[in-house]
């Protein structure tokens, strides 16, 4: 899909004002003068096996390559992998073909759906291609996603300290800044800087964006089979990156982006076209989709021969809430002592926030933990399917891919996932929602609590305390969650990776 106009000065029909437009050129401007335009040099591109992924579902990781190598070819080099095997999601002529998976390491989100996007493309046929844009570190484009995503990781943290700053700053521009249609004009101008990793990627070649900076980058590249997987449950113009198909997981999500809803606040917007936009279901990894109804099985298994409840918890990409973590685990700990519970916490890559919770919650030292090592990890999460666990157990990893992909493992064999509302909202396991840290986070829930895979988001540790309280007096409600899980499983409504990959894999 081409389009012709510069996508800062209008958006899919709506003319940006001449101030707005000058802001997003201004804006374009400052990086350039911070980290120069590499857009007209000369850069090539190589693949090599992914860790962690890699091994498991076939993915291959986009790096630069060194000096003196020419072009890379994605087609010869995806020929040259084994063919991925045949399963009952296989796509008619995958026959191993690549797939792009482009992405960017903000917070653990747009990973964890890229990881999704991989897994299914993989169980699909394809080969899946890893091209993260923070991973090319000589380019202005690198240097600019570092950089915001700095300034992004460092506003969630405060945001978690100062609740004047949360309430006047950072949850109005998580919900309503990112929101606006002007925004999303200074994206596309900046993104235009983001192009140079491209250059050797055929502009007919499959590829899906799990966040709008890869997908307007790859408009902007001249690649015409591209879709922008929108992770979010709140519409903003923040995700959209027009030239490509937009897919949301959720119908309000669909509703809102197609009347571009509250993208300006002075006046109704012209809807985004017919064919820019559809509804897939939630992304989730065909490895956790496939066994939905044995691990609900098993959960249900526990509960009626009463065995300990599961709990998992996350920490996000920000490393915030510590707070919120502190009140969680103490009071789990209690019931692990007791022997009525087992706390599996991944602190991901954020050895730091464990070792401060460490002073702050001492018994965590009875904690068993499984550091840097995923195979380990992954044993642990293998055998705990089906044998018992007891205990808390600690997973943290210096490694991004394993530090995020812990997670994934660890929920087919916990009860209840204790998490904040963002990607992990829409995965089938059941959930307590604790309190969200971006304000767009919020809507996470609300789906959550639709499906009824999880609960509403519990405003504080006292209502989180609470619900607690309740799961280990009346474990059903476990098995109420299961049942919801299996139900909205029989709709497709966790089908939604398949169906991207699905489409990207159709020439537009």
């Amino acid at each position: 899909m081409r389009i012709n106009v510069d996508q800062a000065a209008v958006i899919f029909g709506n003319v940006m004002d001449a101030a707005t437009y000058r802001k997003a050129c201004d804006n374009k401007n400052k990086f350039v003068k911070k980290f120069g335009d590499d857009t007209r040099s000369t850069f090539h591109i190589k693949a090599v096996d992914a860790p962690v992924i890699g091994p498991r579902f076939g993915t291959r990781l986009v790096v630069p390559a060194d000096e003196g190598e020419g072009e890379f070819d994605i087609y010869a080099d995806a020929a040259s992998q084994p063919v991925p095997p045949k399963t009952p999601r296989a796509f008619e002529d995958a026959d191993g073909k690549p797939v792009v998976i482009g992405n960017i390491r903000m917070g653990y989100g747009h990973y964890r759906i890229a990881m999704a996007m991989a897994s299914a493309a993989h169980a699909m046929g394809f080969t899946p291609y890893w091209f993260d844009l923070c991973g090319f570190p000589t380019t202005t484009c690198s240097k600019i996603i570092e950089y915001q995503n700095d300034l992004y990781s460092k506003g969630s943290r405060i945001s978690q300290k100062s609740q004047l700053f949360n309430s006047v700053v950072w949850d109005p521009l998580n919900s309503e800044g990112f929101r606006k249609l002007s925004y999303n004009s200074s994206d596309q101008k900046v993104s235009e800087l983001m192009v140079t990793p491209y250059q050797d990627l055929p502009e007919d070649v499959p590829f899906i964006g799990t966040h709008a900076w890869p997908s307007q980058a790859a408009v902007h590249a001249g690649l015409t089979n591209v879709v922008n997987a929108i992770p979010d449950n709140w519409p903003m113009a923040l995700h959209l990156a027009e030239g490509s198909i937009h897919t949301v997981q959720t119908p309000s999500a669909y509703l809102g982006y197609k009347m571009l809803r509250g993208m300006d606040k002075t006046k109704i917007l012209k809807p985004m076209p017919l064919g820019s936009l559809a509804y897939t279901g939630h992304y989730v990894d065909h490895e956790i989709v496939s066994n939905i109804d044995a691990d609900c099985d098993r959960r249900e298994n526990r509960v009626a021969t009463g065995k300990p409840v599961r709990y998992l918890l996350t920490v996000g990409g920000a490393g915030a809430q510590q707070d919120l973590f502190r009140k969680i685990i103490s009071q789990i700990m209690v019931k692990v002592e007791e022997g009525n519970a087992v706390l599996m916490i991944n602190f991901g890559d954020h050895k730091d926030v464990y070792e401060s919770l460490l002073h702050q919650v001492p018994v965590l030292y009875q904690a068993i933990n499984h550091f840097d090592d995923f195979d380990e990890a992954a044993r642990f999460a293998e055998d705990a399917l089906d044998g018992d666990i007891k205990g808390a157990h600690v997973f943290c990893s210096s490694d991004i891919f394993s530090a995020v992909y812990t997670t994934n493992l660890l929920m087919r064999c916990c009860d209840m996932l204790i998490t904040k509302p963002s990607e992990l909202s829409f995965y089938p396991v059941p959930k307590i929602m604790i309190k969200h840290v971006g304000g767009h986070e919020a809507w996470g829930a609300v789906r959550a609590a639709e499906v009824g895979d999880g609960t509403y988001e519990l405003s504080d540790s006292v209502e989180m305390g609470s619900f607690i309280e309740a799961v280990q007096a009346e474990r059903s409600l476990i098995v109420d969650m299961c049942d919801q899980i299996r139900s909205a499983n029989e709709q497709g409504i966790y089908n939604g990776a398949y169906n991207v990959v699905g489409m990207a894999a159709t020439t537009m």
